[in-house]
């Protein structure tokens, strides 16, 4: 024998009258379940069974997600493609805390199919966030009972040290990119551009001095990588999108650059592949991948002797140095494209071996008896 349940509860979306018909083993247990599901609907806790799926449910989030730029709707679908890959046609109501645990645990040990590394903290945690995101929406529209990925442990991220070059370093490796064709994009990291902004550097935004070494450049164009693939975009923030003047060595390594790329677009002819816009571009005229320059930066630091560190630790180098000579801190902000120079000083300016052994000597000066 079993026992039926029915309950009324509510009317539907379409103002018809919803009923829920459930059924149990025993009559206490429909007994329970009438209690819990009358409960329910008058506290307006009450979900009623859906076949929606995780997958349908990503989809809906994102699509309704309509004031993103498209490089951050591209970032929010490569967070939640684990979680759709693994579990897009599990009914969304089915998804449990262990289900997320076990994602998380095998995102972390590189075990997931066709995962090429093991992700990090940095990596995870926005993607549970993200999760949390699409799960709460269906709780408020009252489709969905909990969040379960709010239950989900975040992991701790590492205290995590900028690595930055010493002034030593630096000259050390402009001397050894001297002659580089790619010289020139060197040199804008170090002047502390993004990786993003040198990629998306126009010839049309620089500035050159016939006369002499001078000019100035503008950021204006931003071309990131998100999930391996390129995206154009304005500059991170408003006060990213900024006009600076070039040193001498950076004018004319850019004017060398072009001319360089004018001797190539003449020998190629018809063969040359670019259309003469990017100020960073290969031998043909193509602009690189952002993570090709990546790639291009670890080899120079190898090829030049120096620390192995990575390409926006560059954008830290010139700060850091900056800060060393001197410059203030709201002259660094503002060259940097921030709009808190607070931020400026907590995340960019770090004091090297060199400067701290400068302030023991300068310590030194004051304890020393005369």
């Amino acid at each position: 024998m079993r026992y039926q349940v029915t309950v009324d509860a509510g009317k539907a979306a379409d103002g018809r009258r919803r009923q829920v018909r459930r059924r149990y083993r025993t009559e206490n247990e429909a007994r329970e379940g009438l209690a819990k599901i009358t409960g329910g609907v008058v506290e307006g806790s009450f979900v009623a069974r859906s076949a929606l799926t995780v997958e349908q449910a990503c989809r809906d989030w994102l699509a309704g997600m309509h004031d993103i730029e498209p490089t951050t709707r591209a970032a929010y679908t490569h967070a939640l493609k684990p979680l759709r890959e693994r579990h897009g046609d599990m009914a969304v109501q089915q998804l449990t805390k262990s289900h997320l645990d076990q994602l998380v645990t095998d995102l972390t040990t590189g075990k997931l199919d066709g995962q090429k590394r093991a992700w990090t903290a940095n990596s995870i945690n926005p993607m549970l966030n993200l999760v949390s995101r699409v799960l709460a929406d269906l709780v408020r529209q009252g489709a969905l009972a909990r969040d379960v990925a709010a239950f989900v442990k975040r992991l701790k991220r590492p205290e995590s040290k900028l690595t930055t070059f010493t002034e030593e370093e630096v000259r050390q490796l402009l001397k050894h990119v001297e002659n580089d064709r790619l010289g020139h994009a060197w040199h804008l990291a170090l002047a502390g551009l993004r990786r993003g902004e040198i990629c998306g550097l126009e010839w049309a935004d620089v500035q050159l001095d016939d006369d002499r070494d001078a000019g100035t450049l503008t950021v204006a164009h931003n071309r990131v990588s998100v999930g391996g693939r390129v995206h154009e975009k304005a500059p991170k923030t408003v006060r990213s999108a900024r006009t600076l003047p070039l040193t001498p060595t950076l004018a004319r390594m850019l004017k060398r650059a072009k001319a360089l790329q004018a001797a190539e677009r003449l020998r190629l002819g018809p063969h040359y592949l670019g259309d003469g816009v990017r100020v960073v571009v290969d031998d043909s005229g193509r602009p690189y991948h952002p993570d090709t320059l990546s790639d291009f930066w670890r080899e120079l630091c190898g090829d030049a002797k120096v620390r192995r560190i990575r390409l926006h630790d560059a954008r830290h180098s010139c700060a850091s140095l900056m800060h060393a000579q001197g410059v203030p801190i709201a002259v660094i902000s503002a060259w940097l494209g921030h709009a808190d120079p607070a931020f400026t000083m907590r995340t960019y300016v770090h004091a090297e071996n060199d400067a701290l052994n400068l302030a023991a000597a300068s310590l030194q000066k004051v304890v020393t008896p005369s």
